[in-house]
């Protein structure tokens, strides 16, 4: 803790200023936003107790997405291109494979930390500190693991399912995984670690676009869709994608919560709770796994 604050700078005072920009514009808007949450049941889940509380952290987050992040990211899109856009995202990826491979080790997959130690190497090196993927196109694809994944692994149960304000989904397993990674994460202790994060959210906020448009127009009951394809998606990482075949099936997701329209095209779409989860995460996306 003392070694946080005594790295407190100007551009730490900087980004508090900005923190306390988004709360108050927040704050303004969560009125009409915890109203709106209000209109759907709670449908007393036991994986989230905390239902109430959770719809309206989700509807305040979006409230905040709509009126703040996606102007920022759609000003971000339209003055970047999109080869630039690319090397961010590589860039990134490239950084977030340091908790990848400690990660690795902790879950003792020494093979495969092996891999993962070759492509930051060969990114970092040939792919101009990580711009480019080059290790993709030597074989090395993404590996995706961060330390929830490594406490599931230790047999640590995921806990109540949560909605935290500016951060999405998680669970109170993967309250105490985040703050792990986010102690070895090189970006927390250096003095542009927070233009840098925040050049991640923008650019993370512009690449879900998409995925947030898929969610509004196919599910009824976008809290219900979100939260059972992220409960399903995180699983699947957690076990590497061995689960049950049945668990695999987008039936399994309350399918009652999307429209009927749009339920054909959505079975056909395997990925789809990686899909829903990439756009509702908050400000933490993650990248395409293996």
């Amino acid at each position: 803790m003392n070694i946080i604050f005594r790295k407190i700078s100007n551009t730490k005072i900087n980004y508090i200023i900005t923190v306390v920009f988004i709360l108050t514009t927040a704050v303004s808007i969560i009125g009409c936003a915890t109203d709106k949450a209000n209109e759907q049941p709670i449908s007393n889940n036991k994986a989230d107790p905390y239902e109430n509380f959770n719809r309206k952290m989700f509807a305040f987050n979006s409230s905040v997405d709509t009126h703040v992040a996606k102007p920022i990211s759609d000003s971000y899109k339209s003055v970047t291109p999109e080869f630039v856009q690319t090397g961010v995202a590589n860039f990134f990826n490239n950084l977030k494979n340091i908790n990848v491979i400690i990660n690795d080790v902790l879950q003792a997959k020494f093979t495969q930390s092996a891999h993962d130690t070759g492509r930051i190497a060969l990114n970092t090196t040939l792919g101009i500190g990580g711009l480019f993927d080059v290790a993709k196109h030597a074989g090395l694809e993404q590996n995706e693991e961060d330390f929830d994944q490594t406490l599931a692994v230790w047999g640590v149960s995921p806990g109540s399912y949560l909605v935290l304000p500016f951060f999405g989904p998680s669970t109170t397993r993967g309250v105490h995984g985040a703050i792990f990674d986010a102690a070895t994460s090189p970006t927390t202790y250096t003095m542009i670690g927070v233009p840098i994060n925040m050049l991640s959210v923008v650019n993370t906020r512009a690449n879900a676009d998409g995925s947030l448009k898929f969610i509004n127009e196919a599910a009824l009951d976008p809290y219900v869709f979100t939260r059972e394809s992220f409960m399903q998606w995180r699983n699947n990482l957690a076990t590497d994608g061995k689960t049950d075949s049945a668990n695999n099936n987008i039936d399994e997701l309350d399918i009652e919560s999307l429209d009927d329209e749009k339920t054909s095209a959505l079975k056909e779409d395997g990925a789809v709770a990686k899909k829903s989860n990439e756009s509702n995460s908050g400000i933490s996306l993650e990248p395409e796994t293996k």
